[in-house]
């Protein structure tokens, strides 16, 4: 019986890797249903309402199936943005994820992280035929150091990287999520000259903090305008 291949581990130790977010996910403090309560019993009745649905708190209290709570993060700054990263999983799935269990994907840089959002986004956009948006994006910054399996330089697993499926490298995810990985270094398939990790653990997500704003704004085109504000 012949046994698929794993990826080799590396050690990695990188500073500074870039996650875009929608501001609207990284600016608010308070939470977004403050201001609909007209006090504050009415807003503990609406905090209790949205709980029953929210995926980050479910798993706060081990009730989602694809993370536990002893795998989540609590107390340091940013944590709550780390958690939805596994906790708010894409029914789909992305390329090293199912729907039950998230990850956090970074870029080694910024144009890498800005690739990857404008590739996504503007296939949303032809989906419904429209190029008109401006959208702010929060670069969330994070420190690395741990060992990694990892895809560069494996031709073997090329179908991971395949740029219009998921199937492939879902699966090894799968196994390697199983086996106790901790996540997996890969090419980017969007920015050839770049390299992303999708990280499995929310410990290992160090250091998390926020560096500069980009907009990118589609007039028309397929290819959005990016500045930084």
């Amino acid at each position: 019986m012949s046994v698929s291949p794993i990826p080799p581990l590396t050690m990695l130790r990188q500073f500074d890797t870039c996650r875009l977010l929608p501001s609207r996910f990284a600016d608010v403090e308070d939470s977004v249903l403050t201001p609909l309560a007209e006090d504050d019993e009415h807003l503990q009745d609406l905090f209790e309402l949205d709980n029953a649905t929210n995926d980050r708190l479910r798993a706060q209290n081990g009730g989602a199936p694809g993370i536990g709570m002893d795998e989540l993060v609590f107390g340091l700054p940013n944590f709550r943005i780390v958690n939805a990263a596994f906790t708010y999983a894409r029914p789909e799935g992305s390329r090293f994820n199912d729907g039950d269990r998230g990850a956090w994907y970074c870029a080694f840089d910024a144009e890498t992280a800005l690739a990857e959002i404008v590739f996504h986004k503007t296939v949303e956009y032809m989906e419904i035929d429209r190029f008109d948006d401006s959208v702010p994006y929060q670069l969330m910054l994070a420190d690395f150091t741990a060992k990694f399996h990892d895809l560069r330089g494996q031709e073997r697993f090329h179908n991971c990287l395949d740029p219009t499926s998921y199937v492939h490298s879902q699966q090894l995810a799968l196994r390697l999520l199983e086996g106790g990985s901790m996540g997996v270094i890969f090419p980017s398939v969007r920015n050839p000259a770049g390299t992303n990790l999708a990280c499995f653990r929310p410990a290992l997500v160090g250091n998390v903090r926020k560096g500069c704003v980009y907009r990118l704004t589609w007039e028309g085109s397929p290819t959005p305008r990016i500045e930084i504000v």
